[in-house]
């Protein structure tokens, strides 16, 4: 979709959003884990014998510095079971507004991930799928990156690095 851009007055067309269809452990399971999970276009719980891990869809939108555009990702978030639970019974409340703590669920190709990235999680279902912010005390450069920006080069990498997988 082409539009003028009212931050430079250029036609500019939409990029499209970095999307990942589960959380990145969901892809490592085997067949008999996969029976006891279930997975929705926002929602996954995965049972495991001793625990079970709640997950919820979001949007996370990453500064590029040197455009007008910003890069979305729509990626997965940890909950604990009460938010979890909090957030489906309050799916459907348009007027539900509130805020989780969180684990970022996927790891994008540009950084090494040895462990998940604290985030806040911003439910207001007026706006559509909640909105994640990394904790910027955690030391990650996603997180460096999230806060300072990317440049339009590594953007367009991202996005077609994404577009060309297919």
């Amino acid at each position: 979709m082409k539009y003028i851009c009212k931050c430079c007055g250029k036609e500019m067309e939409d990029w499209p959003a970095i999307a990942y269809n589960a959380p990145s452990i969901y892809h490592q399971l085997t067949d008999e884990e996969l029976e006891s999970a279930e997975l929705s276009s926002d929602l996954c719980i995965i049972k495991y014998p001793d625990e079970t891990n709640y997950f919820i869809r979001a949007v996370l939108v990453q500064e590029v510095t040197d455009n007008c555009q910003d890069l979305e990702y729509g990626v997965w978030v940890s909950l604990s079971e009460k938010s979890f639970n909090d957030y489906a019974e309050n799916y459907d409340n348009k007027e539900y507004e509130t805020g989780y703590f969180g684990w970022l669920s996927n790891y994008f190709p540009d950084y090494d991930f040895e462990e998940s990235i604290p985030a806040n999680v911003i439910v207001n279902n007026k706006t559509g799928r909640p909105f994640i912010y990394p904790h910027d005390s955690f030391e990650h450069p996603f997180v460096h990156d999230f806060y300072n920006g990317i440049s339009l080069e590594d953007a367009e990498e991202r996005i077609n690095r994404v577009l060309n997988q297919n």
